[in-house]
């Protein structure tokens, strides 16, 4: 199935799957979550979906970048590949939000795997996300807190 996929390269391509039902989810893709589910990374516990990152655009964005809005939903959680390991990649999906993960993210069924989202993307994104020079923003990365 994943061989299949398209790869986005850049953040105007990724705009362009904006939808109610589209996610973004770092994992090593569809084929690897087909019969899984996510974990709770404090207590274990099996989530009844897979976690994913909304790419719908809430109404109070407004008339706002379109690209900032989808370039910080790839951002807030790019930890994730160097966290969980080098197959770990980025990838969009159609899914069917079935409850909320720990850190109140959706978790989804996928119904429909869309693409892969390629590294020029990220860096695109991640180039966007400085260009705000916003000193009290990052990414949701929590293995550098302090314990």
């Amino acid at each position: 199935m994943t061989d299949e996929l398209p790869t986005i390269t850049s953040i105007a391509e990724l705009v362009g799957y904006v939808g109610d039902d589209v996610y973004v989810r770092w994992s090593k893709g569809p084929d690897a979550d087909a019969a899984s589910t996510s974990r709770d990374s404090l207590t274990g516990v099996e989530l009844p979906g897979l976690s994913a990152s909304p790419l719908r655009i809430e109404p109070w964005w407004a008339d706002r970048s379109r690209e900032l809005w989808v370039a910080r939903r790839l951002f807030d959680y790019r930890h994730l590949r160097d966290l969980r390991g080098p197959d770990v990649r980025a990838w969009v999906l159609r899914g069917d939000e079935v409850g909320r993960g720990p850190d109140n993210e959706p978790l989804v069924r996928c119904l429909d795997p869309l693409a892969w989202v390629a590294d020029e993307a990220l860096l695109e994104c991640e180039e966007m996300v400085n260009a705000q020079h916003s000193e009290e923003w990052g990414s949701l990365d929590r293995s550098s807190s302090g314990r």
